[in-house]
């Protein structure tokens, strides 16, 4: 009995030492359930408050405001990025006197019961700052070529500045959310919601759940707006907009359960900071009134969303055209909470790479060494854009996302997140072969250009470019993209 004690012991201090020193043989991690995608930015110039609905019919359809805030356009396509060149259709144009006259806003196209219902704001031609929320019904299986008829105005508690309305269903309610401008408070818009009892009527009273109070939501304007909602594992997330639609505009975001009444401000738990903003880093500025959609193949949450590609701005921003409407994945925290990150420079979206063996752990930097861990934060330290090699034609280089002009580089045989110094011997250190997965051929193993044999491999949970032999070396060269 004691030898046999003794043996488990031994036998368990060298398990402990193997995975200590990398040695050891772990299980092997699934394939990803949300596997990359990548696009390239910008899906479509001078489109704002971009709103991309995924239907049934295999189609994504695509409406933002224009910069003339005169009409309602429509794209679609297969695809998110053939968007890009997807033939745009004018579907309604604001009236020539009256109501519905001016300022035509943020639409969003739902299906619902059977038709295609269009959402968007407006002024008067007698006030163009009139602004209420409107619904087009339409019929047919393509709304592009749909006869459209206005439902008129939707109706809240007050005749004030209101716009940015957005429909969901959540544990099988249909409701309303949109911002609109208190007469009892001193702002610009707050939150409302409210149940539907139909597509352009409200049912009960309406809740208001968030108001800018914070100071990252009152920069130049108190605003809350452009409310997007997305559900994950039991919750549902309530994205919005705040302060100016310059530099300063950005995302906060409100929390709930998916089971509780949702007109119930209580319910709500909302963000002490933004969870998306303005990175001069990557050029990207004022990102904000977003809406969600998924992956072609459905695995993926993507974030679409509009900003600028630069910060100073003259005279009154709603006059600057620029605005871009942009897409990229939405990442999943471990506890169930959605990260977005950071708005990704222009170009291929970045991706993920998680270990084989340890499903957990993405590959990251860290001081500028490279590594793999797990519960990354912040999230870009473990985003990269795979482009075309710096050695050429055939290679591939992998850039930071959060920065731009940093890549993956072999230095004594580790391997570092360095700036390129524009010499062969970097663009050589900086460039791999993309090879099938090594341990699975789903996965991905990154070959060195100038050392024959030698791929990136975790040893210690630090990344070195080495010549895996065993069947763990092998698997610490694998990796998933994600």
């Amino acid at each position: 009995m004691r030898r046999n004690a003794v043996r488990l012991f031994l036998a368990g201090l060298v398990a402990l030492a193997a995975v200590l020193t990398g040695l050891g043989a772990p299980a092997q991690a699934a394939v990803p359930d949300s596997p990359a995608v990548t696009y390239t930015n910008p899906i479509a110039e001078k489109r704002a408050d971009p709103h991309i609905y995924k239907h049934t019919d295999g189609y994504y359809y695509f409406t933002a405001t224009v910069p003339e805030y005169d009409r309602i356009v429509l794209r679609r396509a297969t695809t998110i990025q053939g968007l890009s060149t997807a033939q745009e259709v004018t579907i309604w144009t604001k009236h020539s006197s009256g109501v519905m006259g001016a300022h035509i806003w943020a639409p969003e196209i739902h299906f619902i019961d059977g038709k295609w219902y269009v959402y968007f704001a407006a002024g008067s031609t007698s006030d163009v700052w009139a602004i209420r929320m409107y619904v087009l019904e339409g019929s047919g299986a393509n709304p592009l070529t749909a006869a459209w008829t206005e439902k008129g105005q939707i109706k809240t508690a007050w005749e004030s500045f209101s716009l940015d309305s957005t429909t969901f269903v959540v544990n099988g309610v249909r409701y309303l959310a949109w911002a609109q401008r208190n007469p009892s408070e001193d702002n610009n818009t707050s939150l409302f919601i409210a149940k539907l009892a139909n597509p352009w009527t409200i049912q009960g009273t309406p809740a208001e759940i968030s108001q800018p109070t914070l100071s990252w939501e009152t920069v130049g304007f108190k605003v809350n707006e452009g409310p997007a909602l997305i559900q994950h594992g039991g919750k549902v997330f309530l994205t919005y907009s705040a302060s100016a639609t310059d530099a300063n505009y950005c995302l906060g975001m409100l929390t709930a359960s998916a089971t509780a009444d949702l007109t119930d401000p209580a319910a709500w738990t909302k963000g002490s900071q933004p969870v998306f903003k303005t990175n001069a880093s990557t050029s990207q500025y004022g990102p904000g009134h977003n809406s969600f959609t998924v992956s072609e193949d459905g695995k993926s949450d993507i974030l679409v969303y509009h900003d600028r590609s630069y910060k100073d701005i003259t005279g009154d921003p709603l006059n600057d055209p620029n605005r871009r409407t942009r897409v990229q994945k939405v990442y999943w925290k471990a506890d169930g909470t959605p990260d977005f990150g950071i708005p990704v420079a222009d170009g291929v979206t970045p991706q993920r790479f998680s270990s084989y063996n340890y499903a957990d752990r993405f590959i990251r930097h860290w001081e500028y060494r490279a590594r793999i861990e797990a519960n990354v934060s912040p999230l870009a330290d473990s985003q990269f854009r795979v482009v075309t090699g710096l050695a050429g034609t055939g290679t591939v280089s992998l850039e930071s996302a959060n920065f731009p002009g940093y890549y993956l580089r072999h230095k004594n045989f580790e391997v570092w997140l360095e700036k390129t110094d524009g010499t062969s011997t970097f663009a050589s250190d900086a460039s791999f072969y993309r090879r099938a997965g090594l341990a699975d051929s789903a996965g991905i193993s990154y070959e060195s250009y100038n050392y024959a044999g030698r791929y990136i491999r975790h040893y210690d949970y630090l990344l070195y470019v080495q010549t895996p032999s065993t069947a763990t070396d092998k698997g610490d060269a694998t990796f998933y993209a994600q």
